[in-house]
């Protein structure tokens, strides 16, 4: 007996196998439409019967120069640097991302529009899982690296919509308010400063003034004592050289008249601001820091890629795509069976 084995033969005998096994599967064609109907009418039930979701969109973009401009205003005239577009912008993104502003929008809207059948029994942790899931903000990619998005879905067009213009003006708000915060911060530090000069200088004045006063005290003791009441006449002295003469332990050479007078209008002196050369000026410029301080300048952080548009068409169900796979996975269902059915026969034929 030949057992060598002819590939020939077993591929002939292979094909005539797949083709009779085609023929008999074919013989269930009406049981795999059948199982295909059922399967796309399922999914067209599913389809039809799902809550529709639907998407709003909104983008953000860089503010410009002008819309930043009165934030920056007299910044320059008191040495400070203006403020610049990304120094606005990334304020307003951050908090657009932030989890404080998402979970106070979370606890102030979206918790009070959900039906009380979805609330109750639903821990908060789930509820706010289920509320970042549709509350999506979408950072920049390469080709827009300046520019964000916030997609919401939800069931309702008109009420998701909404929800973008009411977080969206949260969010500015509250960019604004810490822009101009930070901007008031740089302001008030730097009035400080020039109070504090301010107070060293008045300060300083007054104890220069109390140690002139105490100088000229007791010049004036030593004045009385020698009987000087006028300064002597030196010929050949200028008035600068005089002066350098009766200054410091010689002040009293002055005489008791000149002391007396200079020493009663110290005393009854009653601001020494006058005398303050540089005091003037430091006001002057604490004037404008606190003007500039007091403005609540209206300024944009963002600046708004296209309107929020109520949508009209769900982005799910996909019905066309739903039907379509069903009826393919209610095909294919059929077919399996038809073919182990086929397999299970001729394997009991043999035995």
């Amino acid at each position: 007996m030949n057992d060598s084995v002819n590939p020939a033969r077993d591929q002939q005998y292979n094909e005539i196998d797949l083709i009779e096994l085609v023929r008999s599967v074919w013989k269930y064609k009406i049981f795999i439409s059948v199982a295909a109907f059922v399967g796309g009418f399922i999914a067209a039930g599913y389809a039809y019967l799902s809550s529709p979701v639907y998407e709003a969109r909104i983008s953000f973009l860089p503010p410009s120069l002008s819309d930043i401009a009165p934030l920056s205003s007299g910044r320059s005239q008191i040495g400070l640097a203006p403020f610049l577009v990304g120094d606005v912008y990334s304020v307003f993104t951050r908090n657009l991302e932030s989890d404080d502003s998402l979970r106070r929008f979370f606890k102030s809207v979206y918790l009070p529009s959900l039906r009380e059948q979805d609330r109750d029994g639903v821990s908060r942790g789930k509820l706010y899982s289920r509320f970042l899931k549709e509350f999506n903000v979408v950072a920049p990619d390469r080709l827009r690296p300046d520019r964000y998005s916030l997609v919401v879905q939800g069931e309702d067009p008109e009420q998701i919509s909404g929800w973008i213009t009411t977080y969206v003006n949260q969010v500015a708000g509250e960019s604004l308010e810490q822009a101009i915060q930070d901007a008031r911060r740089e302001v008030d530090v730097a009035a400080s400063n020039l109070q504090q000069q301010i107070a060293t200088l008045r300060a300083t004045a007054k104890a220069r003034r109390d140690d002139r006063i105490i100088q000229l005290k007791e010049s004036l003791k030593v004045a009385e004592a020698v009987g000087l009441v006028k300064p002597p006449v030196l010929s050949g002295q200028t008035s600068d050289q005089l002066n350098a003469i009766m200054d410091g332990s010689l002040t009293y050479m002055r005489g008791s008249k000149a002391l007396r007078a200079e020493l009663n209008a110290l005393q009854s002196r009653v601001s020494d601001d006058p005398f303050i050369s540089p005091l003037r000026g430091l006001e002057e410029k604490y004037e404008l820091y606190a003007s500039i301080a007091a403005v609540s300048p209206k300024v944009r952080v963002f600046r708004q890629d296209g309107d929020v548009v109520v949508p009209d068409e769900p982005i799910k169900p996909k019905k066309t795509l739903i039907i379509a796979l069903g009826v393919v996975l209610g095909g294919m269902l059929g077919g399996i069976f038809a073919v182990a059915r086929v397999v299970l026969r001729r394997r009991a034929s043999f035995v």
